[in-house]
């Protein structure tokens, strides 16, 4: 398949359109549909391709204000047939990841909601909590987000008294194992007196409180109990036993008064305002609620659309047994049917999708939804305060329009020494983290005793404006990456350099540019010797003070950072050719770097991986002729 050059929008083309969609075949595959700027715009699936691209250009077919929009700037469209409809839908999600088409309902990297992380990929998997899904290990587990926090963090506090799991993420000593292990708490992985595969075995039971399957766990160990007792093992028994005992308490929890207590089944739905879309998932198994999970989405597309895209991101990575035999849905799916075949051949079992209209079921949903309404007024109220901070901001600064992307800059550094910067983004008054970054100071004047924050926050400016000066026809005003207005962290003289380095580039006219001092709160303008007259508690400024509290809080970590990574350095670092690997070799034979010092030669090269020559230079860079 090739991209057509023309720019044309099909719409507007009717021969070209009714020729490319007879070329789609009536197959199971995805459909990608480009804009005159080749950009992909939207990718959906279809068991019949052909039938379903036709539907979108249709003149009966009532579509919403999004897709129209997106129909009306398609010029081309491409396709990739699949063997089923299971492998489009992992294709489409797969694409969509990689792609992120503006058009596509996509769920938001909602910071706030916890998700339990086990590492599978390790050895000995760890188990811990995190607000950052990483991808970056296809054997990693997630579970969640939850949206208890609390809750989460005292299940797993829970998890770690009833079976023997590492508690510490590093250990405490070298050659031997700390305290919990004698209380039988841990079974000592920092010395490896347990093997990984029965160290898994122990991490599998924890999964399974985590994938709702606590009733299977407690009839594992109940069998497991009555072997041990009939063999007269009656200290392994009884530690069946106690965790049995804990098991039941931590799945105490309300049970949800539903006909059949033996069906598993997610209940899911969502409520949303013209901007957003909080959708709210119940994991009912054994008549009991086990977790309650949370999403955010655009609230761009119907609702359905939206429950449909979240329930398969969700099950894209859950095993067969986590996934429910009946799923109640708010609103009828698009796609039910494939969704539903895909989870059948998944789980070996046929799973349902109902949207219930009435009796139990139906109130079940309507418990589910007032949960995600609590959610959407929360969000809204949090939206409101940002849109007043944003409008008294703009009212302070005499803005034309509201401030859209706000930057905040601070330096840190302890007298001079590892001087760094951070740049923190807000997007409508709310923290934007992937749009972070750190700066090294580079200033050659800056050193160890000698610090320099107006040179600092001068060469930071320069770096992170230089773009825009070297190319003067790139886009400024309504260019995403180019803020309605920038801050630092300082008084008069911070702004003054940083002021001058916008002027040599030409920049100052188009950037609005304060500093906020901060013994008193003081907002300062640029060629203004007196700040403005504030409160340091009206809305505006303390949305700054938040920008800065941010700024300075980034910048530490991050200095804090470099100077734990200086410490850490060790002068074997400084000899060529040296890897991390030989090192961990060295200091494994001699055991610290004065003995690798009083080495001879000879007794370097005896170390694998270290040869004559390795071993000759090593000598040398400790005695230098």
């Amino acid at each position: 398949m090739t991209t057509s050059a023309q720019t044309l929008p099909l719409l507007k083309d009717p021969q070209r359109l009714e020729n490319r969609l007879v070329e789609i075949p009536p197959e199971p595959g995805v459909y990608l549909m480009r804009d005159g700027s080749d950009r992909i715009i939207y990718i959906g699936k279809s068991r019949k391709l052909r039938s379903r691209v036709r539907s979108y250009f249709r003149e009966s077919q009532k579509l919403s204000e999004r897709i129209a929009t997106m129909v009306r700037q398609v010029t081309e469209i491409e396709f990739i047939v699949t063997d089923t409809e299971a492998e489009a839908l992992a294709l489409e999600a797969n694409l969509i990841k990689q792609h992120l088409p503006y058009f596509n309902v996509l769920l938001k990297d909602d910071k706030k909601y916890p998700y339990l992380c086990i590492t599978w990929s390790e050895d000995y998997p760890r188990i811990y909590i995190t607000r950052k899904r990483l991808l970056s290990n296809q054997k990693d587990k997630y579970y969640g987000p939850y949206t208890d926090s609390h809750t989460l963090r005292e299940i797993l506090r829970l998890c770690k008294r009833i079976f023997p799991l590492r508690q510490r993420p590093q250990p405490l000593f070298k050659d031997r194992p700390c305290l919990n292990f004698d209380l039988g708490r841990c079974p000592g992985v920092c010395q490896s007196l347990i093997s990984p595969e029965e160290y898994r075995k122990i991490v599998q039971k924890v999964a399974m409180v985590f994938q709702g399957r606590s009733s299977e766990l407690i009839d594992i160990l109940t069998e497991q109990m009555h072997k041990q007792a009939e063999l007269l093992n009656f200290e392994a028994a009884a530690r069946f036993r106690d965790q049995i005992n804990g098991l039941k308490s931590l799945t105490a929890d309300q049970k949800v008064s539903l006909p059949d207590d033996t069906v598993s089944r997610d209940a899911i739905a969502l409520a949303g305002d013209a901007q957003h879309a909080c959708i709210q998932l119940f994991q009912i198994r054994a008549g009991k609620l086990v977790g309650r999970l949370a999403f955010v989405a655009d609230a761009q597309a119907e609702s359905g659309a939206i429950l449909q895209r979240v329930l398969e991101e969700h099950y894209q990575t859950a095993e067969a047994v986590e996934i429910p035999t009946e799923i109640l849905v708010q609103h009828e799916l698009p796609e039910p049917d494939i969704l539903a075949d895909v989870l059948t051949q998944r789980k070996g079992r046929k799973v349902t999708i109902v949207a219930p209209q009435r009796q139990t079921k139906a109130e079940l949903i309507e418990m589910v939804e007032r949960n995600a309404q609590y959610e959407l007024q929360r969000m809204q109220k949090l939206s409101d305060r940002n849109q007043q901070a944003m409008e008294d901001l703009a009212a302070i600064l005499d803005l034309p329009e509201l401030p859209h992307r706000i930057e905040g800059y601070d330096i840190s550094h302890i007298q001079g020494s590892n001087a760094v910067a951070s740049q923190v983004v807000f997007i409508d008054g709310l923290p934007a983290k992937q749009h972070y970054r750190h700066y090294k100071i580079k200033n050659p004047t800056v050193t160890v005793g000698h610090s320099d924050d107006f040179a600092s926050l001068a060469e930071v400016i320069g770096r992170r404006f230089r773009k825009y000066a070297e190319e003067p026809k790139l886009q400024r005003l309504g260019n995403p990456d180019w803020p309605d207005l920038v801050m630092i962290d300082g008084g008069k003289g911070q702004l003054s350099s940083v002021v001058a380095v916008l002027q040599e580039m030409n920049l100052l006219e188009d950037l609005r540019v304060i500093s906020l001092a901060k013994k008193r709160e003081e907002i300062f303008l640029p060629g203004e010797s007196e700040p403005l007259s504030t409160d340091a508690e009206q809305p505006g400024v303390q949305l700054l003070r938040r920008l800065r509290d941010e700024a300075h809080r980034f910048a530490v970590s991050f200095h804090r950072q470099q100077r734990s990574d200086k410490l850490k350095r060790s002068r074997l670092d400084e000899i060529p050719g040296l890897g991390h690997h030989r090192q961990k070799q060295l200091l494994g034979h001699f055991r610290s770097v004065d003995y690798i010092r009083q080495a001879t030669p000879a007794q370097l090269a005896e170390v694998s991986g270290i040869g004559p020559r390795l071993a000759q230079e090593i000598y040398d860079y400790f005695h230098p002729s």
